[in-house]
């Protein structure tokens, strides 16, 4: 039987969750939102590398990403930002829609799923 294990748990959500060989992370932020798209998404990005990190896994193991944009004419900006990231052949499945996001200053949030 597999042990459920919480990383960087808080009291409403815990950032990410292990169960046998998955990692399944929480949505991923910019912690500075006066940044433009490019920024934000850079930063959500590493917060999804150390948390999977910490997981036992690495972005070459994501199995699929969701993405939110506050503003979908940002698609193109975000993908050339997750394009240089991701490690090519090792791509994930992914959707990217738009939403309103809990903060207005707020443009992207990825929420991913990885093997461990």
């Amino acid at each position: 039987m597999s042990n459920i294990v919480r990383i960087d748990v808080g009291p409403r959500m815990s950032e990410a969750v292990t169960l046998g060989n998955r990692i399944y992370c929480s949505g991923m932020i910019p912690e500075d939102t006066s940044l433009d798209i490019t920024g934000q998404v850079r930063q959500a990005l590493a917060e999804i590398d150390s948390l999977l990190a910490k997981g036992g896994s690495d972005k070459t193991r994501i199995l699929t990403a969701t993405i939110w944009l506050s503003d979908i004419s940002d698609f193109a900006a975000m993908n050339k930002v997750w394009d240089a990231w991701v490690v090519p052949g090792q791509t994930p499945a992914r959707a990217t829609v738009e939403a309103r996001l809990n903060d207005p200053n707020m443009k992207v949030e990825i929420m991913v799923v990885a093997a461990i």
